[in-house]
């Protein structure tokens, strides 16, 4: 994930709207009982009862709410959990909790709830990145943030072995035009196709970022997939720079994730090294075939990018092939 993409996922609804929330439904629990102590009470059904806490914690779940939509949000999920409650009352009256199916769902749920929440507890040790830290990131990565460009990417995939690369890429620098190359590619009986997007510096794959940023508008590269080669082309692009202080919370979020990212990761495989962890039966073989593989790593440039028709012309235009 990169670094602008991390800090806008992090927000969450304003606290300033849970509040509004929950005022307007204590407020509304109080009625006209002139000093009767607040309730926590929104609902009863039959002899159940929703509160305004299981009110709060759905809209927590809810991004983008305004607090002028707090109030018709709250009633809107309260009837949701009263027909909720009523399906639920109904369930247990039927022994639908009982049945198996229904019961294996339940205990997966609750598994990764409490496994998620202990990961979370975790993440929150990670200290924060330093000032000095940020503008160290911000230094390395040029790419990203002090030369950053906006590319207009053009793009062939292609479907094949990768011993047909070398080949795929003798011919692409030797062909006059992009007519040739298609020519070659359908000769050969190879599958592909054609994309083309606008792309941000931030948008695009880690990997080949570097390769791009050095490359100049009409130039070409063939990047390994796991399913053959991509024929990128750089048809055109323009700098955007951003300044340390406009990429400083991005960044900041940026490492602070990765910092939760590396605990959970250590915790993790401290506890496998702990535990005494025996596959039994048909995942055995398969345990000891992974655990002697070495890693695989992700493809350079694996991630598409760029989507949309791509003509014969476009191609031609930006490989430079006349």
């Amino acid at each position: 994930m990169t670094p602008t993409s991390s800090a806008a996922s992090s927000r969450r609804i304003p606290k300033r709207v849970l509040a509004l929330i929950a005022t307007a439904a204590l407020l509304a629990a109080c009625g006209d009982k002139g000093g009767a102590p607040a309730s926590q009470t929104a609902a009863k059904v039959n002899k159940d009862e929703i509160t305004v806490h299981q009110i709060n914690f759905v809209l927590q779940q809810q991004r983008n709410l305004r607090p002028e939509q707090a109030e018709a949000a709250g009633k809107q999920i309260l009837e949701r959990l009263i027909d909720q409650q009523l399906a639920l009352q109904k369930a247990e009256e039927t022994k639908i909790d009982r049945d198996p199916r229904v019961m294996q769902q339940i205990e997966a749920a609750r598994r990764e709830v409490v496994a998620r929440a202990y990961l979370e507890k975790l993440g929150e040790a990670a200290p924060k990145p330093t000032p000095e830290e940020i503008k160290k990131y911000y230094d390395d990565k040029p790419a990203l943030f002090s030369q950053r460009r906006v590319y207009q990417i053009q793009e062939i995939g292609i479907e094949t072995t990768p011993d047909r690369l070398p080949e795929i890429r003798e011919r692409l620098a030797a062909a006059k035009n992009v007519n040739e190359f298609i020519a070659y590619l359908q000769s050969s009986g190879l599958r592909f196709a054609g994309n083309q997007a606008v792309r941000a510096a931030e948008q695009l794959p880690l990997s080949s970022l570097d390769a791009l940023a050095k490359m100049q508008d009409g130039q070409a590269l063939v990047l390994p997939t796991p399913t053959g080669a991509q024929v990128v082309v750089l048809a055109g692009s323009r700098m955007q720079p951003v300044s340390e202080e406009q990429a400083r919370p991005a960044i900041e979020q940026f490492l602070l994730n990765e910092r939760r990212r590396k605990l959970v990761e250590d915790d993790i495989k401290a506890l496998r090294a702990a535990a005494k962890i025996e596959y039994v039966g048909k995942f055995a073989e398969g345990a000891r075939g992974a655990a002697s593989a070495p890693a695989a790593k992700p493809a350079a440039g694996a991630a598409p990018v760029a989507s949309g028709p791509l003509t014969s012309t476009d191609v031609s235009k930006g490989l430079g092939l006349k």
